[in-house]
Formats: C-alpha cells, sequence, structure tokens
C-alpha cells in the first residue's frame, strides 16, 4: 500500500505487490506526489485512520482482506466513509467491476496500470470531491478547532471539536455571546495579520484564538486553542505511535531543521537523529525525509 501526498491531497495506495508498489511509487513521484508504502487491507485502514487521506487507490484482490472487505469498512467509518476510492484490479469482468462499485468504489482501473490515465482520474476525482463537499464539512471533518464569528465577534459556526473545548472550559452561550464576543470584536477591531493571536480573558481555562481568515467581514474565521493541550511532539506521539524522542525529531523534521540543526536543539549527534529517522521511516512506512515531514505537517495541522 501507498499514500500520496501533493500539495492538492493525499492519497491512500493499498496493493500486495511489491513490483507494482515501486512501478506506482516511482510514476506518482514523478508526478508530484508523495508516496506511503503498505502491502495489504488491514494496514490500509490502520493508517487512513492516523492520517485521513483524500483518496484512496486500492488493489482488488489481496490475501487476508481483499479490496472489497477493505472498501466496506472504509465506508463503514463514519471519519472515512467520505474518501472516494478507486479500484485496481487484474479482473476484468463486469461482476467484478460491479462488486468494487456496490463496496464503495468511484472508479476502477484495469492492471497493468497506465501512469498518465491514473494520474488524470486521481485529479478529476479530487476536483469532484472538494466540489461536492462544503467548506464547512471539509472543516468539521479535518478534527480542528475552527469557528467563526460575525464582525461584532458573535460566533456563527462552530466544528465539533471547538464546542467541545468551549464545553471542558465551562464557558456557556451566554459567555460566548457577551464576554467573547466584546473581546472578539474589540480584537478584531484592531486588524490583525493571519496568523495572529489573542489570549482570551475572564476564563478560569487558558484558551487563545488564532486568526486564520479574515477575507469575508461577515464571516471571519478563528482558530480555538487549548494551551493546556499536548505540545507538538506529544500530539505525534499520541497520533503515529511513535516513541518520545521520535517524534521530537519528526517535529522539527516538519519544521524543515536539517540533522545537523536538530542535534543541536535536541542535544544529540547528527548520526544519532539519523538512527532516529530511520525507526520513524519503518513506523510510516515511507521512504524519505520528505514523506515523514508532510505527515507530521498534516498531524499537526488537524490538531
Amino acid at each position: 500500500m501507498a499514500i500520496l501526498t501533493c500539495a492538492s491531497g493525499v492519497i491512500l495506495v493499498v496493493d500486495d505487490s511489491p513490483d507494482t508498489l515501486s512501478f506506482l511509487n516511482e510514476a506518482l513521484e514523478r508526478a508530484g506526489f508523495t508516496v506511503l508504502i503498505a502491502l495489504e487491507g488491514k494496514q490500509a485502514l490502520t493508517i487512513a485512520e492516523k492520517i485521513t487521506p483524500d483518496m484512496i487507490l486500492l488493489d482488488a484482490i489481496m490475501p487476508n482482506m481483499d479490496g472489497f472487505e477493505t472498501c466496506q469498512q472504509l465506508k463503514a467509518n463514519k471519519a472515512l466513509e467520505k474518501i472516494p476510492v478507486i479500484f485496481m484490479t487484474g479482473l476484468s469482468d463486469t461482476d467484478s467491476v460491479v462488486k468494487g462499485l456496490e463496496a464503495g468504489g468511484v472508479d476502477y482501473l484495469h492492471k497493468p496500470i497506465k501512469p498518465n490515465e491514473l494520474v488524470a482520474r486521481i485529479r478529476v476525482h479530487l476536483n469532484n470531491a472538494r466540489l461536492t463537499n462544503s467548506a464547512r464539512s471539509a472543516l468539521d471533518t479535518t478534527g480542528q478547532q475552527l469557528f467563526t464569528v460575525n464582525g461584532q465577534g458573535k460566533l456563527i459556526w462552530a466544528t465539533p471539536l471547538t464546542q467541545a473545548l468551549f464545553e471542558r472550559a465551562e464557558l456557556d452561550m451566554h459567555w460566548r455571546d457577551t464576554v467573547l464576543a466584546l473581546q472578539l470584536r474589540q480584537w478584531l477591531g484592531h486588524q490583525p495579520n493571519i496568523g495572529q493571536s489573542y489570549h482570551l480573558s475572564d476564563s478560569a481555562y487558558p484558551l487563545e484564538v488564532r486568526l486564520v481568515d479574515s477575507s469575508d467581514n461577515d464571516e471571519i474565521l478563528l482558530k480555538l486553542i487549548d494551551l493546556e493541550g499536548p505540545t507538538g511532539p506529544e500530539r505525534l506521539q499520541q497520533k503515529l505511535n511513535v516513541t518520545e524522542r521520535e517524534s521530537e525529531v519528526l517535529f522539527w523534521i516538519g519544521k524543515g531543521k536539517t540533522n545537523k540543526d536538530i542535534g543541536e536543539i535536541l542535544s544529540m549527534s547528527p548520526r544519532t537523529v539519523n538512527k532516529h529517522l530511520d525507526q520513524i521511516y519503518k513506523k510510516l512506512h515511507v521512504e524519505n525525509r520528505t514523506s515523514a515531514a508532510t505527515i507530521a505537517i498534516r498531524v499537526l495541522e488537524q490538531w
């Protein structure tokens, strides 16, 4: 299996043939994708739960759990059910095509795969998926603590995680409509830049808001930040099942630091950093630094 990451999205590819994976890896990297690798359905499910892909390329015939069952399990998971799945197989009979589509697939490619056709279909289905999902639905499924307010600081909409954090902080609707709205109205009146943050006062629980987008004065997008929440490395450790030291190395890889830089930050030799990287690659099923950094960035962005 492989996961591909590009500026336009993350693709998860599942296949039990090393030769096919090698071929797809090379073809897709040439097309600008980043590739992660695994060989069977259960591993695909595990990785998809850790890093929600934008599309899945799925081999139909595999040992243990075939592609049809893998797709059915993906579609049974609410967090993954909307991901478009393209089946890949050597089977050409109508029954197999129908079975793949009934399992939840949106398309079917016959082996041997033609790289240009594969890339073209990926882009078409990614664009179609984005057009059929509203911006709010997309934000809800990313697991981010985002919300919108109007120019007066009045709460318009919030993702489920934002609502949960307000409740954990014991900040009821009256507080949000009065205290929060006043603070945000005054802060936004100073026209903060994108990325700037404001520490909320009059709350027993430490919270901060960050400006994400203010292009629409009627609906300003903000991110709610839990200042008592886990650090970046702790988030990576929780989500990706890496060790504490590996999570620290991966965090700085995601920040674009070199092995020498990371060694100085973490008080270890570049050689030790490289040993941790080898373990990180194995655990994330990636082959290079770029893929590891992409996963780290994606996990941190979704927090």
